[in-house]
């Protein structure tokens, strides 16, 4: 057995975090995908790790760690070399713990909301009421979240919410780098909160959300920048991107 193993998904946002921090400490580990729509993060073995039932997990010499944040941090503290995304100083890694909470408050369960209703629905459309019902109350930490929006969709009330949290993301993101100097979150030096950020803003980009930056040129800077590191490519393989999985969103996006 590997000693780091990521039992994740190729299209969560969450795994692409820890993901990206693995390839750019250049970490060897074993990656099992988990199918999320037939359930596998919900069978007994998988909820013996990790009791949420959602991805990813980190096995770690055969201890579980769990939450995409928490993750990341730890594979910061455990494996400080090559390089290291936590400022050395108490002050900034105070600062840049308060951004990534702030990120998985606001962005991280808004972007859900347009990414079900415009990829993930037609999946759900397929069940019975039944079927539906029993995988929402399977769901440990997403069984709220699933009923609010059900078989037809989130409603427009709530898209409008959740398009407005992420306008105020993006609105945060700006200002972090401009009063840092820029060009990522905290000024020079890449860090855990921009690699926290970074599924959310590619997310976004690919479900042709990108106008809510459009008078914000320090983002699209800062996505050129994210997509330049060389851990983004072999985070991002082929399959990770919605328009890779969905042709109709591909089609949405060439169109827009």
């Amino acid at each position: 057995m590997a000693e780091l193993v990521l039992y994740g998904a190729p299209q969560s946002t969450c795994s692409q975090r820890v993901r990206f921090v693995l390839n750019a400490k250049r970490l060897a580990f074993e990656e099992v995908k988990l199918d999320l729509f037939a359930g596998d993060q919900l069978k007994p073995g998988y909820l013996r790790i990790n009791p949420n039932g959602v991805v990813p997990t980190l096995v770690h010499d055969g201890e579980p760690v769990i939450d995409s944040a928490v993750i990341i941090q730890y594979l910061d503290e455990v494996f400080p070399q090559p390089v290291c995304f936590t400022p050395p100083d108490a002050l900034a890694r105070a600062r840049m713990r308060s951004l990534i909470h702030f990120i998985d408050e606001v962005p991280t369960p808004a972007v859900r909301v347009p990414s079900y209703n415009l990829a993930f629905l037609p999946h759900f459309q397929a069940m019975s009421e039944e079927e539906f019902l029993a995988v929402a109350e399977s769901k440990p930490l997403r069984k709220e979240f699933l009923l609010k929006m059900g078989r037809t969709g989130f409603p427009e009330e709530e898209m409008k919410s959740a398009l407005d949290r992420l306008s105020r993301a993006v609105k945060r993101m700006d200002e972090a780098i401009a009063a840092s100097g820029g060009p990522w979150l905290m000024g020079a030096d890449i860090t855990l909160a921009d690699i926290a950020m970074m599924p959310n803003v590619v997310r976004m980009d690919d479900i042709n959300l990108g106008y809510l930056w459009a008078d914000r040129p320090a983002i699209p800077r800062w996505l050129d920048l994210i997509r330049a590191h060389p851990a983004f490519e072999p985070t991002y393989y082929f399959g990770s991107l919605l328009t890779e999985k969905y042709p109709h969103l591909a089609e949405l996006k060439k169109a827009g």
